[in-house]
């Protein structure tokens, strides 16, 4: 029996976070004052590093969310410092959203993939003794998005975060399950209304993932919508019940067991499964990740 530990938290109701401004222009257009701290990967450096134009003060690439590691980023921060800077995605994003909060400083993100709504949460989940537990941080102050940067990502990169829209789909069948069997906890409720409005953008994101895999900037700002919808619904609701379930779960078990991984390359194949257990034929959620160039043979 494939066991999964993992320990969730609903958000307090009392807090509602907003989505992060959004501004959409090419990085050599972009005006920094403040002294700048980046979070970022060598790659992403590599890559994009000369397109920004910061008065940086440090620079780290991390390449482990261990909480040691976390911890001391947080709290040798330069004083000087007057924002923080993330330059991509995954460890260097949670990294950023910590060491910002720790410090009580603003945090601008600049992704270089649209490949997780995680750019726009409110929190980073983390592994501790075999669960994920999350933190809230806040939202980031800002997100930048260069579409030549976005363009320039690998085609199974680039907009892979459609995983979180489409697995939607999953995630709201099991919702409506675990409804009828009363076993929803009293903060994750059946919302009909959420619901509702979570199946349209589930919806929307399957009748263009055709275009977003072609990688066209309307298509990519059409799933770049739709994830902020859904994690602003998801801040509305308390909670995440809407967006997942079984497949995002089977992701995060396997995490906890040692595998490495692409979030998407993790998620579709659950989002696969889990349609199967509910009976449901998964073919147009395959050829939806499919045309929008997920990958679905990575797991081993």
């Amino acid at each position: 029996m494939f066991i999964c530990r993992t320990y969730l938290e609903s958000r307090p109701m009392s807090t509602v976070w907003p989505l992060p401004k959004v501004t959409y222009t090419p990085l050599n257009m972009t005006t920094e004052t403040r002294p700048v701290a980046l979070l970022t990967s060598e790659t992403a450096w590599t890559n994009f590093g000369s397109l920004l134009n910061l008065p940086l003060v440090v620079q780290a690439e991390p390449t482990s969310n261990d909480h040691d590691l976390l911890d001391y980023l947080a709290d040798h921060l330069p004083s000087q410092t007057g924002v923080i800077y993330v330059l991509g995605q995954g460890i260097p994003l949670t990294a950023g959203k910590i060491v910002a909060n720790k410090n009580k400083l603003p945090l601008v993100v600049v992704p270089t993939a649209i490949s997780s709504d995680e750019i726009f949460e409110p929190h980073v989940t983390l592994p501790a003794e075999g669960l994920m537990h999350r933190l809230e941080v806040g939202p980031a102050s800002e997100v930048i998005i260069d579409w030549s940067v976005i363009e320039a990502a690998p085609t199974y990169e680039r907009a892979s975060g459609i995983v979180d829209v489409v697995a939607i789909v999953t995630a709201l069948l099991d919702w409506r399950y675990a409804a009828k069997l009363n076993r929803n906890t009293p903060e994750q409720q059946f919302s009909q209304w959420g619901a509702g409005v979570a199946a349209g953008l589930a919806t929307q994101a399957i009748k263009s993932a055709k275009e977003i895999g072609e990688g066209k900037v309307e298509a990519l700002r059409t799933l770049v919508d739709l994830l902020m919808m859904s994690v602003q619904l998801a801040n509305q609701l308390g909670h995440d019940r809407h967006e997942e379930g079984t497949e995002h779960y089977l992701a995060f078990s396997m995490g906890n067991q040692g595998a490495k991984f692409d979030h998407a390359e993790a998620v579709a194949p659950g989002i696969l499964f889990a349609s199967a257990l509910h009976g449901q034929d998964p073919s147009a959620l395959r050829d939806a990740l499919v045309m929008s160039g997920v990958r679905l043979d990575q797991l081993r």
